[in-house]
């Protein structure tokens, strides 16, 4: 049952072409290390889902500065200067979908719903090659579900079966990108025992979780 593992254990994880979910918000609680490995492998044309592209030195921006993605869904990119320079040239292409509606795509995919109705960007470009279903006189947008390859989350706390909890920002997508990657890798701040955490606190149950990866922080186990 134990999970944790060695960088070189997970490489077979990733590849040209793959859709890779990442955790966090503008860079905070999301795995540093993880994106360290994908840059070091030379992984390429990458479809990325994540809210947004942090700084071109942190977290997904550095993806980004290093070419490696190809398609981006995310809620804002205005932190990164280079995610729009690639944006404008044509290099990279970008669907900026709303962040609630982001955040209901990937709940989407986990939970294996068909996708989620919503009235967010009707009549705007958003809509554009949309289907637009009506319920009870009121349209909505047919928004469909996100899921990837491989989801890469960061944890505050995990214990070796995989039990996570989060804490501040870092509960910003982490949480519900567990739910809707093929495979899972955490990388954890502090490793436990099992047995050791709340279980009233475990926000990713240990079924949704591959790989555990021990970060930075006070890895005491």
């Amino acid at each position: 049952m134990r999970k944790v593992v060695n960088q070189e254990k997970i490489k077979h994880c990733f590849f040209d072409g793959m859709t890779l979910m990442v955790g966090g918000f503008m860079g905070c609680g999301t795995p540093e290390l993880l994106i360290d490995m994908v840059l070091d492998m030379g992984i390429k044309d990458i479809t990325l889902i994540c809210t947004d592209t942090a700084t071109t030195d942190r977290g997904v921006g550095r993806l980004i500065v290093a070419n490696r993605i190809k398609k981006l869904y995310a809620s804002h990119i205005g932190l990164n200067p280079e995610t729009g320079k690639q944006m404008n040239a044509g290099t990279l292409d970008v669907e900026l979908v709303p962040q609630g509606t982001l955040v209901e795509r990937i709940r989407a995919g986990g939970f294996g719903l068909g996708g989620v109705l919503t009235p967010t960007g009707l009549g705007t470009i958003v809509a554009e090659g949309k289907p637009i279903i009506e319920v009870d006189g009121q349209e909505f947008l047919l928004e469909k579900p996100l899921k990837a390859d491989v989801s890469l989350i960061r944890g505050s706390l995990s214990d070796c079966y995989g039990n996570i909890i989060y804490r501040g920002t870092s509960n910003n997508f982490n949480q519900m990108m567990a739910t809707a990657g093929e495979t899972v890798i955490v990388e954890t701040e502090k490793l436990v025992p099992a047995g050791a955490l709340n279980k009233e606190s475990i926000a990713t149950p240990s079924i949704f979780v591959d790989y555990i990866i021990r970060g930075g922080g006070d890895n005491v186990y």
